[in-house]
């Protein structure tokens, strides 16, 4: 009897031992979505489905982590050039297995018009999906950086780089709370002839008021399709555009019809801001704050 269990608890610190050296050791995680997650502690393969998700990987100095990403993270610095890229409205959910990713880094976007996981088949194939909805504040983007650099063990990593955006927030905020002038700005992200804009509830609502500027939609929610009427109507300062697929999008809204009498048409006080910086919720915002400061009162931040 004493001979049995004996082998049977050799075999068992075999099976084991065998495990722990050929297999993964896991976490339990929640995601950003508040789903749970058993993710493998050690990450070195990555699949990254969103850009934003792209830059906050490369930010950490996990790009060449990557395995497979977006189309649209192609040409993002630091990420693996070796990379395969895809359509992830469609994603091959073969490719990917065949890839063996450690991971699967999602966004709330690939979800978007559907109630089905589009990554189903890869957690059935055990492969861990962590998704990261949209963040709409920038509070959202430090919590999104900080997960994501507790999945990939970069916590110090990810630690410095929120500090580093709280740092540059303050010293802007520190002066946009001594402008007693407020510009009205109008933020455009979708040009005419359906315009697209935002309101309040978005971080971009934030970084118009970080700076000491008021957004002329700010009592409307979210993103929003405004009329060019009510846009004149509101009469702005200052017109920001991030709209980067049309040719000079600053000549065209000082050309639209009816805009002439704007304040910030008649003064030329529309301005172009980096698109990609404005439109990712990520450490990179930064960039687009900055523009957005300088823009928008030259005097004092220009300096």
């Amino acid at each position: 009897m004493k001979k049995k269990l004996l082998s049977l608890l050799l075999c068992l610190i075999m099976l084991f031992t065998v495990a722990c050296s050929n297999g993964k050791k896991e976490e339990t995680v929640t995601d950003r979505e508040g789903n749970k997650v058993e993710i493998p502690t050690k990450i070195e393969k990555i699949v990254s489905t969103a850009p934003s998700n792209t830059e906050i990987l490369t930010g950490l100095g996990m790009g060449d982590k990557i395995v497979c990403m977006d189309t649209y993270s192609k040409g993002i610095k630091g990420v693996n050039e070796d990379a395969v890229t895809m359509d992830f409205t469609s994603p091959d959910a073969e490719v990917i297995i065949g890839l063996e990713p450690d991971i699967v880094i999602a966004s709330g976007y690939n979800k978007a018009g559907s109630s089905d996981d589009p990554f189903k088949a890869l957690s059935d194939a055990g492969i861990p999906v962590v998704y990261i909805p949209s963040s709409e504040s920038i509070g959202g983007i430090y919590k999104d950086i900080e997960f994501i650099a507790s999945v990939v063990n970069k916590e110090q990593k990810g630690k410095e780089i929120v500090d580093g955006m709280k740092s540059d927030i303050k010293e802007i905020s520190d002066i946009g709370k001594k402008i007693k002038d407020k510009k009205k700005v109008y933020l455009e992200i979708g040009p005419a002839p359906t315009l697209y804009s935002v309101g309040k509830s978005t971080f971009l609502n934030e970084m118009i008021e970080i700076v000491g500027a008021e957004n002329i939609f700010k009592n409307q929610n979210s993103w929003i399709s405004p009329s060019e009427e009510s846009v004149i109507d509101a009469n702005p300062d200052v017109i920001l555009t991030t709209v980067n697929y049309v040719k000079n999008p600053t000549k065209e809204i000082k050309s639209r019809k009816g805009w002439e009498n704007i304040n910030a048409v008649k003064n030329n006080q529309v301005y172009y801001i980096d698109s990609n910086s404005a439109s990712r919720p990520t450490q990179n915002i930064i960039k687009a704050l900055k523009q957005m400061a300088k823009d928008i009162y030259p005097d004092q931040y220009d300096k």
